[in-house]
């Protein structure tokens, strides 16, 4: 049985309590902004649930200390609501509508200890109308950072607003709603530009929408309905979400894990809201956002948590000094979030999407053992019911789903394989090397020089998570190669300004294999690069060619940097050409060198790499690997051969191996590799050339893949000029059973000649032949 938004019977009766339920397409009768103030406080504050059962009756006893504490402390003065926390510091205004947020929750929520409190309604409204007297109100120009006016205060504020609407009087309603016309003005959604796109404009949407309810207005919220649409469509530049999965904000910043959590959740909350109402959003491309659940978001998640890669200046984050300090703001807590917020989109999907969705987040529910979701500290108890509802419901945990994902639009890749994920970031004239702003993660300079990070499967996944950012030495992330020539802080500018002036960053893939390639061009440096990776179902193959620089220090190619954990000991066993980390996995060196290592311990805090970072200081301990290029080096190379997961004796084994692997090409114009056993070639051409029985006619992305008597040929073109190529494959085929899209067989008789049309998004281009 399905109600609104394809909301399972079970949800329905989560939400009876405080929802009127209607059926896609009807209208309310009655009081249609009664009904939806309801509905959203069901979405915003949970039902359904028993308030004396755990997890909820810990969390809703800890709201209610919360609030209690912020009432007893409250005093009102011209330029703060409490003492210590002034207006004026970024998000100040928003902190104190935070506060009284938890103060409203903790009045109207069952079991908190303050539930219907007199003297704790008293202090909310004495807050409130201190805000709207001195600081937040139509007379009062903004200041400071622009998203504390138009987001995060207002958004708070329409909650209060609604939780508390029946105590407030008309005049606090008025106020409110005067406030929010004033900061978020028509204009602020008609036109969708600036800092009103993406995750931006959902959120901008959202507090319009819930003023609109709130102040009985319909063209407030038919403004809120209309304004999403611009977010639905694909982009191909810009902030939003792109057709090959990709999700960017701030322009040139790769930010599914955080904005795009931001957008989803947005997004859910608001089809939910106006679900069957004459406001419901029926726009048909909204599509691509459920689309962009398995498309764009789930690649990125693994075991719980999503990807660093993808989380911009949030890396920083960690413990922030706040009043849930004991709240860990890594990679898992924002992969949480967009778990979450995939269950709440789930009541506006099909109900074949939303079963597929379910068995996924079941399996991230029993994959995270390092912060288990169904606890999660982050989560209130609408989340968390919304999460044990999917925990108990029918649908069995999906499998994990391996291969490899390219993100164009984005320069980043994940493969998965049965012994391992790994995640790689970029940089491009389209994509930063780092985000900074805020005071946020000054020292990200080198995250998109090719950082590799990986999680072997059966490990615990806090790598990433365990102090890793306050503790890992920046010039010295895994898979990158820098100069060490010390940076300042927020070295190239904030807000993603840093991009190097290069075209030729991304790869080609057949969805099991892949061959990626940047060209680096160093921050703050003289450095450059070329850096390919060879992706495979249990390696991944890494060569560097044509480094060189002119800075006047050492520069080094970073194997690999393992966060051991708090005094963490494994046994590293090395070979000539080899090396093996107890419980991680080995590195191969198949052309040998030198490679050096490192055990360390190393101590930080977070408020070290973000303003508003906790200054408690931790140690963990290190494992560093690394090839020295020299001071200065000209047309330096590199090869090793990364093998996450692999024992010491599979590691020696594959280094003895001779058969295994063949380095075709490693310099400036062209870096290729073959593993016959796998009937893998794969090419970066940074120009033109030939390369064993591979001709491109311009820089290309090249990959053949051999099965029998069939091999695929997946070509694109990184540069992104859309001119057309050539690849010729001076095989002999018989037929050629399929042509992808943009691929034209020239002949296919002694050797396969193709022309590829590429178009301008780096997508790859395939052709199965029958070989002869």
């Amino acid at each position: 049985m399905t109600g609104p938004m394809g909301m399972t019977r079970r949800a329905l009766l989560l939400a009876a309590a405080l929802v009127p339920v209607l059926a896609p397409g009807a209208r309310a009768a009655g009081d249609p902004y009664g009904d939806l103030r309801r509905r959203w406080l069901a979405i915003a504050l949970g039902d359904g649930y028993d308030p004396g059962a755990e997890p909820y009756a810990s969390r809703l006893a800890q709201l209610g200390s919360l609030a209690r504490d912020f009432s007893a402390t409250m005093a009102p003065a011209p330029g703060s609501l409490w003492t210590g926390h002034p207006f004026d510091p970024p998000a100040g205004i928003t902190f104190s509508y935070g506060r009284l947020w938890t103060m409203a929750q903790a009045y109207v929520q069952p079991g908190t200890g303050t539930t219907g409190d007199p003297g704790l309604l008293a202090a909310v409204l004495r807050g409130l109308d201190h805000l709207s007297a001195t600081v937040y109100n139509p007379s009062t120009s903004r200041y400071g950072n622009w998203w504390e006016w138009q987001i995060g205060s207002p958004r708070l504020l329409m909650d209060i607003t609604a939780a508390l609407y029946e105590r407030l009087g008309d005049d606090r309603i008025a106020a409110a709603c005067a406030a929010v016309d004033h900061f978020i003005p028509d204009t602020t959604l008609t036109d969708y530009s600036g800092t009103s796109t993406g995750a931006n404009r959902v959120d901008l949407c959202r507090s319009v929408a819930l003023r609109g309810v709130l102040g009985r207005d319909p063209g407030r919220l038919a403004l809120a309905r209309d304004a999403l649409s611009p977010v639905f469509p694909y982009v191909t530049r810009g902030d939003g979400l792109y057709a090959d999965g990709s999700f960017v904000q701030h322009t040139w910043v790769a930010y599914s894990g955080t904005y795009g959590q931001v957008l989803l959740d947005g997004l859910g909350r608001l089809f939910a809201l106006l679900a069957g109402s004459p406001w419901e959003v029926t726009d048909p491309a909204r599509s691509n956002v459920l689309d962009g659940v398995e498309h764009a978001y789930a690649p990125l998640i693994h075991d719980g948590l999503v990807m660093d890669c993808v989380n911009g200046r949030a890396i920083s984050r960690g413990y922030l000094r706040s009043e849930d300090l004991h709240v860990m703001r890594g990679d898992h807590y924002h992969g949480q979030n967009l778990i979450a917020a995939v269950a709440l989109l789930a009541g506006g999907a099909s109900e074949a999407e939303r079963q597929r969705w379910y068995g996924r987040i079941k399996r991230w529910i029993e994959r995270d053992t390092v912060t288990p979701l169904l606890t999660a500290p982050q989560f209130a108890v609408a989340d968390l019911a919304r999460l044990h509802a999917v925990a108990g419901s029918s649908v069995p945990a999906a499998p994990e789903r391996l291969g490899h994902r390219l993100f164009p639009a984005m320069d980043r890749a994940v493969h998965r394989g049965p012994r391992y994920t790994a995640a790689l970031s970029m940089a491009s004239d389209r994509i930063a090397h780092y985000e900074c702003g805020n005071g946020e993660n000054p020292r990200g300079w080198h995250t998109g020089s090719g950082m590799l990070s990986w999680w072997p499967q059966g490990a615990r996944s806090d790598q990433y998570t365990d102090w890793y950012w306050p503790t890992v030495d920046w010039y010295r992330l895994p898979g990158t190669t820098v100069s060490t020539r010390r940076l300042a802080d927020r070295a190239g500018g904030e807000w993603g300004a840093p991009k190097p002036d290069v075209r030729w960053v991304g790869g080609t893939t057949d969805g099991r294999y892949a061959a990626v390639g940047q060209h680096l061009k160093g921050l703050g440096s003289t450095l450059e690069a070329r850096k390919s990776w060879f992706f495979l179902p249990d390696a991944v193959i890494c060569l560097g060619a044509g480094i060189s620089c002119a800075d006047g220090v050492p520069v080094e190619t970073v194997v690999d940097n393992r966060n051991l954990g708090e005094g963490g000991s494994p046994a590293l066993v090395r070979g000539r050409t080899w090396a093996h980390l107890e419980g991680h996995g080995g590195w191969v060196l198949p052309r040998g060198g030198e490679l050096h290592a490192l055990r360390e311990d190393r101590t930080g805090a977070w408020g070290d790499i973000n303003a508003d970072g906790a200054g408690e200081r931790r140690t963990r301990r290190w494992q560093t690997l690394w090839l020295d290029h020299g001071t200065d080096p000209v047309d330096a190379a590199y090869a090793y051969v990364l093998l996450p997961g692999a024992s010491r004796a599979e590691t020696a084994a594959r280094a003895a191996d001779r058969h295994w692997l063949s380095v075709l090409a490693n310099d400036a114009a062209c870096q290729a590799v073959a593993v016959p056993r796998a009937g893998l070639t794969g090419a970066s051409f940074w120009r033109a050339g030939t390369v064993g029985d591979l001709t491109a006619s311009a820089g290309a992305s090249v990959l053949v893949v051999r099965r029998g008597r069939r091999a695929t040929l997946c070509v694109s073109e990184p540069p992104r000029t859309g001119e057309p190529l050539e690849i010729v494959w001076d095989r002999p085929v018989r037929a050629v059973e399929r042509a992808g899209d943009g691929v034209e067989v020239l002949s296919a008789d002694r050797r396969l000649r193709v022309r590829v049309t590429p178009g301008m998004a780096c997508a790859t281009h395939e052709c199965e032949v029958v070989l002869g």
